[in-house]
């Protein structure tokens, strides 16, 4: 795709464009939206005002303006996803990659270049990739992966449960799904905060990206060598033993696909479910009154809100049409959930509950849909419904319209989320959250408007011999009667 296939006029002139100080200056060539920069502060706006101006699939500029396709509509979104013969992953055809317009160091080289994993193959390739990360997905216990959603659920709580206040970002949504996933791949003793950091780090493209992601790949690596010499019953040791026999260097390649993909769509559909359930009142009453279950409120959060906002992309193998737009070879194409979960063909009105329904674009389709949705569900699930019955009190700390976004062309998510409960006691971590500690029972509980009587003193413990004799304990008729004895003693006239 061109910037010419772009231009309404079949031109590109840089000459035909809006003069400076105009409000439409912000356009790139051939009067297309730039997704980056100033004009991207709101991108749903932006994919609002392109949805009128083009429909369904609408031409945009990426960053060093090269041209790409977003995809609007859901239909539209689905057709992409699921027509492997007209649309691959493989980058290597894209037209504006062959012509040098993308360079080594473009911004998003690191979503857009081919590598050698199961969402960039195709045919059979893909299918024994694909068959390696499925048949290890399949191995997952999820009675046990919840038991420890729910145990690391309460560490992260009760390290800031006694303060009355926290972040629920940076202190649990960024915290959980890494410590889960550093389970279930089977290196729990890597978790702390600087992998956590290292994660964040790579995904926002900042200078230390790369540095971020060698240390993650160093602990992946040893992770691989060290479940090749000595298999155990997690992920990684069912990757490496899978019958497809993959190298290292793919199942460290794997490991990183699911790793990063699984932590930054979790991190993201956390934050967002805390956040619907803190600042709209028909979430928190409909939960409180047990209309709506956690998982429902987790669903309605992937429709509103998903995780991926759009992900960087699939190519045009033929020429084709999609959402009467002419395609050409080699164009490439952003699948974007975002827009197409608000598309008004499917939701005309926005505000209608979506309960039940799980035909969001959240986790893709086709044969590239996420192989690990089932394990993002039951970490917001669990997670959240763990946090809210421990802190049943929780509130947002700040205006809703004071809460900070961080947003890029492939997410959007929660700067912060401070909030504020009654202080809380920790609580063990190998038992069910309980939204209070139950209180010390009363020894002699009496069915009576009589004064009851002293209850007896304890039998003491042992002790050493004394000269002091120890006076001898109560008789056992002087013990108060309880309910059930009086009742009976009632009922036979005594």
């Amino acid at each position: 795709m061109t910037p010419e296939s772009h231009s309404p006029t079949g031109t590109d002139d840089p000459m035909s464009g809006p003069p400076p100080g105009c409000p439409a200056h912000g356009l790139g060539p051939g009067g297309l939206h730039r997704l980056y920069g100033p004009e991207a502060d709101d991108l749903g706006d932006l994919y609002e005002k392109l949805r009128d101006q083009y429909g369904p699939v609408a031409p945009v500029l990426l960053h060093d303006d090269v041209p790409i396709w977003v995809v609007l509509g859901h239909t539209e979104n689905l057709h992409l996803v699921r027509t492997p013969s007209q649309y691959t992953r493989d980058s290597r055809i894209w037209t504006p990659l062959l012509q040098g317009m993308v360079k080594p160091d473009h911004p998003l080289m690191p979503h857009i270049a081919w590598q050698p994993i199961c969402s960039h193959a195709e045919g059979d390739e893909h299918q024994r990739l694909r068959a390696a990360v499925t048949g290890a997905m399949s191995t997952i216990d999820h009675r046990s992966i919840r038991r420890h959603i729910g145990r690391y659920t309460q560490r992260l709580v009760n390290e800031f449960c006694e303060k009355g206040r926290a972040d629920l970002v940076s202190q649990f949504a960024e915290h959980l799904p890494m410590a889960v996933m550093c389970e279930i791949l089977g290196m729990p003793e890597e978790y702390n905060d600087r992998i956590v950091q290292a994660a964040r780090d790579m995904l926002k493209g900042t200078e230390t990206a790369i540095a971020s992601n060698e240390y993650i790949m160093g602990c992946l690596m040893r992770l691989t060598a060290r479940r090749r010499a000595q298999p155990e019953e997690d992920f990684t040791s069912h990757l490496i033993n899978h019958p497809t026999k993959l190298s290292d260097d793919e199942i460290g390649q794997h490991l990183r696909v699911v790793l990063i993909a699984a932590y930054e769509a979790t991190t993201n559909l956390l934050a967002n479910a805390l956040r619907m359930v803190l600042t709209e009142p028909g979430f928190r009453a409909q939960l409180n009154g047990g209309q709506m279950t956690v998982p429902e409120a987790v669903e309605q959060s992937l429709w509103d809100e998903p995780p991926f906002s759009a992900v960087l992309g699939y190519f045009a193998k033929q020429d084709t049409e999609l959402g009467g737009r002419q395609i050409s070879r080699g164009d490439g194409l952003l699948f974007a959930p975002a827009p197409g979960n608000i598309d008004p063909r499917v939701r005309p009105d926005l505000s209608a509950n979506m309960q039940g329904n799980r035909s969001h674009l959240a986790f893709g389709g086709g044969p590239h849909e996420c192989p690990g949705q089932d394990i993002g569900r039951a970490i917001a699930d669990v997670g959240v419904d763990a946090l809210l019955t421990r802190l049943s009190d929780i509130q947002l700390d700040c205006e809703e319209d004071e809460l900070r976004w961080r947003a890029s062309i492939s997410s959007r998510h929660l700067v912060e989320l401070p909030v504020r409960f009654e202080p809380k006691p920790q609580q063990d971590v190998m038992l069910k959250p309980s939204p209070a500690p139950v209180p010390p029972q009363r020894p002699n509980w009496q069915v009576s408007t009589a004064r009851p009587q002293p209850a007896p003193a304890a039998e003491p413990l042992p002790t050493p011999p004394s000269p002091t004799p120890t006076p001898p304990p109560a008789a056992p008729s002087a013990r108060p009667r309880g309910v059930w004895q009086r009742l009976k003693r009632w009922w036979r006239g005594h």
